[in-house]
C-alpha cells in the first residue's frame, strides 16, 4: 500500500466550485420577472399577485416523439399552455409507449434531425408571441447522450469491470488475464486492461457479500502480464485473489431508444471530451443562425434529466487516476478493491474505517470531476449561448449539494425524492450560491396514467414548496400523436410494458383541462411569492456527504423540530467557501438564508461516524468564532477525517475541535432529544413557532419591504402514514424588517389572488401572532408588509385582538364580525378598546341533496385525438361517486350539478352564506344565480357566495371534470381493464351554511 502520510493537494472539491462560481463564470440572473421590488419605496400594487408574471409560471414537460412532429401542431400547443394559462415548456424527445423506430422513422425524423429542428423553431416562435419560454433538454430521453458518439469513443460514458481468480492451498496462477465479471456490451468493441492486483483475502473484514482483503498485501501483478497472460505463485498458503480492471466504455443508450440515426450513446459524464461532444454536437449540427435568433428570444434553459448511469460495473473515466493523485496526494490503484462495484453492490472490503476513507476519497474525486467537467462546462456553454442550465444532480454517489450550488437552476423531483430533506439539500446549495429557484419536475405517478387528480399533485408539491421548491416543472404534457397510438392521443408513459404507465398527459385532451387556468394561477402565485426576495432558514444543516434522493433527514430538526415551526437546509464542505459563507450578527450567510445556527452530527452515510475534514474544521471554528451559534451532536472531541488522513491531520483535527467545543456559543450533546434544548440554550430560536406540534409546514422569503411566509398543512413525505388531518392552531412569525406600527400582516390568497389585511392578531415586537386553521394539503401564505401594501386602503384601523364571534375580517375597510348563530359577541381591539355586537337570527344550514346532473361522455372518436361527447342527464335524490350510477359507471367527463335553494325574505345583504361542497373528484367550477364565483380552492373546497345570494328561490350550478380513467377500462381494457374504477363526481355532502356580518369598526 502507499505511504499513508501523504498530503492533499492539487485540484480540490473547493477550488472547483469556487472556480465555477468566480464573477466572470455567472450570468446576471437578476431577480425574477415580477419579483417583489417596491419601486421607489412604493407600497408593492395590488396585481403583483394577483397576476403573476409568466416568466414565475408553472411550466410543462413537453414530450415529442422525436422529430415526428408538425410545425403547426407545435404552434396549437404552444398556444394551448399559454391560454391555460402556464409560463413555458422544456422539450424533451421521449416515447416509452413508442419504441419502435420503423413507426417512428428515426431515420428521417429522429432528435436533432431537420424535422425536429423545424418543429423547435416553431414553437420558439409561437412562445416568443406568447411571452413564454422555451426550455431545451442537451439529449434525447436521459442520460445525456449525442448522436455521432460511438462507444468505444473517448467521449462515450466509460465502466470499469473487474475480473478475478481465487487461489487457495498456495496454488499459483498460470493462464489468461481473469476475464471481467460480466460481458461488455454488445457493442462494445474495444477494452483496455488497467490494472492486474493480487490481495489475501481476509475474512475478518468481510461484510455483508463484499469478501475482506488484506490492503497491505495488495500487490501490483500488471507489468508480469505478457501476451494477455499472467504467471504467479502468491508468497504463502493463504487465500488470495488476482484481481483484474477493464476499462472500456459501457455502452450505454439514452432511455427507450433509439432517438436518432445515428443511434446517441451516453457520454462521458466526468471528462471535457464527453461535455465537449455534447457542446460540439449542438453547435456544428443543430444551433444555426435561425435556431440561435429564436433562443434569444424565447429561449430558457438547457435542461439535463435523471443522471442514471447505468453499468454492471464502477462508473469510470480514464482521468479518475490523475485526478485522485491530484486531490488527494495518493494513487488510486492500489485502492481499486474497496471501490469496485458488481451491478451496484462492494466486492471487496478492507478494514471498515479504512474502506470508508478510500471510498470517501474515491466519490469525493468523482464529485469534482463531475461539477467541473461536466456540470460547470456545460453552464458556462449555455451562458454562452444566453441560456442557464437547469439539471438535475444526483443519481450518482456524488456531492449534489454542491452541485446545485453549481448550477443555475437545481431540480429534484416529486417521484425519486424521497421525502423534503431531499429537496433541502439541494435548496442549501441554491441560497448559498446566491441563486434563486429550485425547479421540480412535479406529478410523476407510477401507475398514475389517465387517472392523476389535481388534488393528489397539489398535495404532493404542497410540502415540497415549503422545503425550497419555487418552480413547477409538470410531468407533462405530449404531443399530439403519432403513429399507432390510441385515444386520447400520444402519451410518453402510457402504455408502459402493456400497463398503465406513469402519469400524467395533461392538456386539451383531459376533461379537466377547462378548469386548468385555475390550477396554473394559483401555482404562479405560490411561485410568485416564493421567488421573491431570499430564502430564510433556521438552522443549516452540515453534511459531509452531500447525498440527495436519499430520504435520509437530520436529528431532531427533521422529526421533531420541523412539526414545531423550525426550518433548516443542508450544506457541504465546497459551500463553506462561497463568497456568502461569512458570519455578521451571528448569522451564517447574513445577506442569503441568515442561517441562526450551525448543526453537526455524524455522517449517515458512513455509519454515523464523527467525522469532519480539516478545511471544514477550520472554518466551522471561523465562524463559531465569529458569533454563529453551533450545536455538536456526537462524539466530536474523538473526531475523525472523512477521507484518508495525512501525516498529523487527525491531531491536527482534534485540535480544531478542541478549540470549537471550548467556545461558549458551541454545545456538544450526546443524546439527539436535547438537541433543541441546546439551540435554546443558546438562544436560537425559529422564524416561525406553533402552539402545538403540528403537521404544518412553512417557509420563508424577506425582501427589503416585507416578509412572506407560506403554510401548508403537509406531510414529510407522501408514505407516511397516518394521513395528515386538519390542523386549527396559533402561529407566531417574525419580521425581519423594522416592525412597530409600520408593518402590518396580509392574507394572501393563492387560488384567487386577493390580499387582505389580516383582521385578528396580537403583536409582540416583531413577533405577530395569529390562528391558522387549515384541511390536509391546504395552503396559506401571509406578508409581513407596510400598511397599504397590495392596495390595501383600510388605513390606520384597529384590528382585533380577540374576539367571541366566529372569525373576523376587514370588509369594505371596516372590522367587521361574522357568526353563524345569533348572539352578542365581544371583540377587543388592537387599541384597548372592546365592543359588542348583537347577531340576529340567522337561518340554519342547509343539506343540498337533490340535484340535476348533466354529463358531457367523453369517448373515443373517428381517430386517436379525436372525441366524442355523448350526454347524460340523472336525477339525484342524494350525491354519489359516478362509479355507483350504473348509466356513469364507466364514465369521464365533465359534470353539471344544477339545484335551487329557497331562502327566506328574512334574507340582507349582510346575510351571506359558505358553500361547503364536500367530496369533489376532480376539479370544479361554481355558478350561483348565473354568477361565476371564481375560483375553488381545490384541497377545502368552499366558497364565500357574500352577496350573490337574494331573498326567494336560488340556483347553484356546480362544474365537475373528472379523469378518463374510468372510460378507458372500457375503451382499452388490455392497458387498463385491469384497474378498478375511480370515484368521480360531487360526491359532498354538500352544504349552504349561512352568516350575519356586522361593522364593529
Amino acid at each position: 500500500m502507499p505511504d499513508s502520510s501523504a498530503q492533499r493537494g492539487g485540484a480540490t472539491r473547493r477550488s472547483v466550485l469556487a472556480a465555477g462560481l468566480s464573477a466572470g463564470a455567472l450570468v446576471a440572473l437578476g431577480p425574477a420577472a415580477g419579483a417583489f421590488a417596491a419601486p421607489g419605496g412604493a407600497p408593492p400594487a395590488a396585481d403583483w399577485f394577483a397576476r403573476p408574471a409568466k416568466a414565475v409560471r408553472p411550466k410543462f414537460r413537453w414530450w415529442w416523439p422525436d422529430g415526428l412532429v408538425d410545425p403547426a401542431e407545435i404552434a396549437r400547443e404552444v398556444d394551448q399552455m399559454a391560454d391555460a394559462g402556464f409560463g413555458g415548456a422544456e422539450i424533451a424527445a421521449v416515447h416509452h409507449s413508442a419504441t419502435d423506430t420503423s413507426v417512428l422513422d428515426t431515420a428521417h425524423h429522429g432528435w436533432g434531425s431537420a424535422p425536429w429542428r423545424d418543429g423547435v423553431k416553431a414553437a420558439l416562435r409561437q412562445a416568443a408571441r406568447r411571452g413564454l419560454t422555451v426550455d431545451l433538454t442537451l439529449g434525447p430521453s436521459w442520460p445525456v447522450a449525442v448522436p455521432g458518439v460511438a462507444p468505444d469513443d473517448d467521449a462515450a460514458a466509460k465502466e470499469l469491470a473487474y475480473g478475478k481468480a481465487t487461489l487457495t492451498a498456495g496454488a499459483g496462477y498460470d493462464g489468461p488475464v481473469p476475464a471481467a465479471v460480466h460481458a461488455a456490451a454488445p457493442t462494445v468493441t474495444v477494452q483496455q486492461l488497467l490494472a492486474v492486483q493480487a490481495a489475501r483475502v481476509d475474512t475478518a473484514y468481510s461484510s455483508g457479500k463484499a469478501t475482506g482483503l488484506d490492503a497491505d498485501s495488495v500487490t501490483d501483478l500488471t507489468a508480469l502480464v505478457s501476451g494477455g497472460r499472467l504467471t504467479w505463485t502468491p508468497p504463502d498458503s493463504a487465500t488470495w485473489v488476482i484481481l483484474s480492471y477493464w476499462q472500456r466504455g459501457s455502452g450505454q443508450q439514452p432511455e427507450a431508444g433509439p432517438h436518432s440515426s445515428p443511434a446517441a450513446y451516453v457520454v462521458d459524464h466526468f471528462s471535457a471530451a464527453g461535455t465537449a461532444a455534447v457542446t460540439g454536437h449542438w453547435d456544428r449540427e443543430i444551433l444555426d443562425a435561425g435556431l440561435r435568433r429564436l433562443l434569444g428570444a424565447a429561449g430558457g434553459a438547457f435542461f439535463e434529466d435523471s443522471v442514471e448511469l447505468e453499468t454492471k460495473g464502477l462508473q469510470w473515466t480514464p482521468g479518475l487516476p490523475a485526478a485522485f493523485r491530484r486531490g488527494t496526494g495518493r494513487d488510486l490503484l492500489p485502492y481499486l478493491p474497496a471501490v469496485v462495484l458488481d451491478n451496484g453492490n462492494q466486492v471487496f472490503a478492507f478494514e471498515a474505517r479504512l474502506t470508508q476513507e478510500i471510498r470517501h476519497d474515491f466519490w469525493e474525486t468523482v464529485s469534482n470531476l463531475f461539477n467541473e467537467h461536466h456540470l460547470g462546462a456545460l453552464r458556462d456553454w449555455a451562458h454562452g449561448h444566453g441560456m442557464t442550465l437547469r439539471s438535475q444532480p444526483y443519481g450518482l454517489g456524488t456531492d449534489a449539494i454542491a452541485s446545485a450550488a453549481v448550477l443555475d437552476i437545481p431540480e429534484g423531483e416529486s417521484l425519486g425524492f424521497k421525502n423534503l430533506d431531499d429537496h433541502r439539500c439541494l435548496a442549501g446549495g441554491r441560497d448559498m450560491a446566491g441563486h434563486r429557484v429550485l425547479s421540480c419536475e412535479a406529478g410523476a405517478y407510477a401507475g398514475g396514467a389517465y387517472n392523476t387528480t389535481w388534488d393528489k399533485f397539489l398535495r404532493t408539491m404542497g410540502g415540497a414548496y415549503a422545503a425550497g421548491v419555487n418552480q413547477t416543472v409538470i410531468h407533462g404534457f405530449s404531443y399530439a400523436t403519432a403513429p399507432g397510438v390510441a385515444w386520447p392521443g400520444f402519451a410518453a408513459f402510457s402504455p408502459y410494458n402493456g400497463a398503465v404507465g406513469y402519469g400524467e398527459s395533461w392538456g386539451p385532451r383531459q376533461p379537466t383541462w377547462r378548469h386548468v387556468p385555475d390550477i396554473a394561477g394559483y401555482l404562479g402565485r405560490v411561485h410568485q411569492v416564493l421567488q421573491s426576495g431570499t430564502a430564510r432558514a433556521d438552522v443549516a444543516v452540515f453534511r459531509q456527504t452531500g447525498y440527495s434522493a436519499t430520504g435520509i433527514g437530520a436529528s431532531w430538526l427533521t422529526s421533531t423540530g420541523v412539526p414545531l415551526g423550525w426550518t433548516h437546509q443542508f450544506v457541504s464542505g465546497p459551500l463553506l467557501d462561497l463568497p456568502s459563507a461569512r458570519v455578521s450578527g451571528k448569522r451564517l450567510a447574513p445577506d442569503g438564508p441568515a442561517y441562526k445556527a450551525l448543526f453537526l452530527e455524524g455522517d449517515f452515510f458512513y455509519g454515523a461516524t464523527p467525522t469532519l475534514a480539516v478545511a471544514d474544521a477550520r472554518r466551522l471554528l471561523a465562524f463559531a468564532r465569529a458569533g454563529l451559534p453551533t450545536v455538536l451532536f456526537g462524539a466530536f472531541d474523538q473526531a475523525v477525517t472523512p477521507g484518508l488522513p495525512g501525516d498529523g491531520e487527525t491531531g491536527e483535527l482534534r485540535s480544531l475541535t478542541a478549540l470549537l467545543l471550548a467556545l461558549p456559543n458551541v454545545r456538544q450533546v450526546t443524546d439527539k432529544t436535547r438537541i433543541g434544548a441546546a439551540f435554546a440554550d443558546l438562544g436560537v430560536t425559529p422564524d416561525v413557532s406553533y402552539a402545538t406540534s403540528s403537521t404544518l409546514l412553512n417557509a420563508h422569503r424577506a425582501t427589503e419591504d416585507a416578509d412572506f411566509y407560506y403554510f401548508c398543512n403537509g406531510k414529510h413525505a407522501e408514505t407516511v402514514k397516518p394521513a395528515v388531518a386538519a390542523v386549527d392552531h396559533f402561529v407566531t412569525v417574525r419580521s425581519t424588517r423594522r416592525s412597530g406600527p409600520g408593518t402590518v400582516p396580509y392574507l394572501l390568497d393563492p387560488w384567487t389572488g386577493q390580499v387582505t389585511r389580516l383582521a385578528a392578531y396580537t403583536q409582540d415586537g416583531d413577533a405577530f401572532t395569529f390562528r391558522v386553521a387549515l384541511q390536509p394539503g391546504e395552503t396559506l401564505v401571509v406578508a409581513l408588509a407596510r400598511p397599504a401594501a397590495f392596495g390595501d386602503r383600510t388605513g390606520g384601523r384597529p384590528h382585533a385582538v380577540a374576539t367571541e364571534a366566529d372569525s373576523v375580517l376587514f370588509a369594505g375597510g371596516s372590522l367587521a364580525v361574522r357568526a353563524a348563530t345569533a348572539g352578542t359577541y365581544a371583540t377587543t381591539l388592537s387599541d384597548g378598546r372592546t365592543v359588542t355586537t348583537r347577531i340576529p337570527e340567522v337561518p340554519a344550514p342547509v343539506t343540498l341533496d337533490q340535484w340535476t346532473l348533466t354529463v358531457d361522455d367523453w369517448r373515443p372518436g373517428a381517430d386517436a385525438t379525436s372525441t366524442e361527447i355523448v350526454g347524460h342527464t340523472v336525477a339525484l335524490d342524494s350525491l354519489l361517486p359516478w362509479s355507483q350510477i350504473p348509466e356513469l359507471a364507466d364514465v369521464g367527463g365533465i359534470g353539471r350539478y344544477r339545484t335551487t335553494v329557497t331562502l327566506p325574505a328574512a334574507w340582507t345583504s349582510s346575510t351571506g352564506a359558505v358553500l361547503r361542497l364536500g367530496s369533489v373528484g376532480d376539479t370544479c367550477r361554481v355558478t350561483v344565480n348565473g354568477t361565476h364565483v371564481g375560483p375553488v380552492d381545490r384541497l377545502n373546497p368552499e366558497v364565500d357566495l357574500g352577496g350573490l345570494l337574494h331573498p326567494g328561490a336560488n340556483t347553484v350550478e356546480v362544474e365537475v371534470a373528472t379523469p378518463l380513467f374510468n372510460r378507458l377500462r372500457i375503451s382499452n381494457p388490455t392497458v387498463f381493464g385491469a384497474a378498478a374504477r375511480q370515484a368521480y363526481g360531487l360526491v359532498g355532502p354538500v352544504r349552504l351554511v349561512p352568516y350575519a356580518q356586522r361593522t364593529v369598526a
